[in-house]
């Protein structure tokens, strides 16, 4: 069995301060990258028909952007499936011609352009109405999971506890939604499934580290909170990277490997655990000394023995 021992404790809250401020930034400058170039939406959020044709050799993107802006298709976006010989389509909602119909002229209009044979692997169609719920719907489920996390770390630990997980949560959803946003990656259910993922996991390592930290403030007696976080932290240390490298080595084989259908939910993922294993040790742990954590919130209420307090008798 892998084992990491860690025999000097680590001062992690020495960098608390600007690990915030840090996250402060981030947090803004997501929001503003979301406020101003907004978020590529997929075509389950968006509605519309997506379009994925077969090329017998190499496909030339910009000739078929050109091909479908000339038949009166400007906004379609184009881009490689997979591999240069799959060609994905997506094409917003259109109420004057029907998905079938516009499959069919869509492939016409390739197969007339092309000297080689083009097939048509797939067309799909979703309402504009449909996508619209599903966003709606996509922010409740995120919404629900944050408040459901805070109750249950605040009957589980402590309320201050229960803020620093959340936020640390939230401050990962944030980052992750506006890496999106940034590089323009195309969000649809795969990626928020992978969002809700990300929250699951991150709380993983948020419960952990309070656990210890809980069990620390009981055990050790004459510290202060800050060097009582500083080696609960530390001992949490060898299980996060463990548990962290193995699931970051599986999720960069499916980011490298596993096609375009999961990339998206491959890049939130990946790029959610590390934010995630980053939050869980500095966010929450962080906010919970802000607010003013002691030994004294964490001991378990001393337990009456019977007749302890009953008068003795004559």
């Amino acid at each position: 069995m892998i084992a990491i021992n860690f025999n000097n404790t680590i001062n992690f809250m020495k960098l608390k301060m600007p690990a915030l401020i840090l996250s402060g930034i981030l947090i803004i400058a997501s929001l503003g990258i979301m406020a101003t170039k907004g978020m590529n939406w997929g075509l389950d959020f968006t509605g519309g028909t997506v379009i994925e044709v077969g090329y017998e050799r190499d496909a030339d993107l910009s000739a078929v952007r050109s091909v479908l802006a000339e038949a009166g298709y400007p906004d379609a976006v184009v881009q490689y499936f997979g591999s240069s010989r799959e060609v994905l389509i997506r094409i917003g909602p259109r109420d004057d011609i029907e998905q079938v119909t516009l499959g069919e002229q869509v492939l016409s209009l390739l197969a007339d352009n092309e000297s080689g044979s083009v097939d048509m692997r797939r067309i799909e169609f979703v309402g504009p109405s449909v996508g619209a719920e599903l966003k709606e719907q996509g922010g409740l489920a995120t919404l629900a999971a944050l408040i459901c996390i805070l109750i249950y770390v605040a009957f589980r630990f402590e309320w201050r506890f229960a803020l620093g997980a959340v936020v640390a949560l939230a401050h990962d959803v944030i980052i992750t939604l506006g890496l999106f946003a940034l590089f323009g990656l195309e969000f649809d259910l795969t990626v928020l499934a992978a969002v809700l993922a990300v929250i699951g996991y991150s709380l993983n390592d948020t419960i952990v580290v309070c656990d210890r930290i809980r069990e620390g403030f009981r055990r050790i007696r004459d510290s202060e909170p800050v060097e009582v976080v500083n080696e609960s932290l530390t001992g949490t240390m060898s299980r996060t990277i463990i548990t962290s490298l193995t699931t970051i080595l599986v999720l960069l084989v499916l980011f490298f490997k596993g096609g375009a259908l999961i990339h998206g939910f491959a890049t939130a993922l990946l790029f959610g655990v590390i934010i995630g294993t980053y939050s869980s040790v500095y966010i929450a742990s962080s906010m919970s000394l802000l607010l003013g954590i002691s030994r004294e919130d964490l001991m378990p209420p001393p337990v009456e023995k019977e007749g302890e307090n009953t008068e003795p008798l004559l």
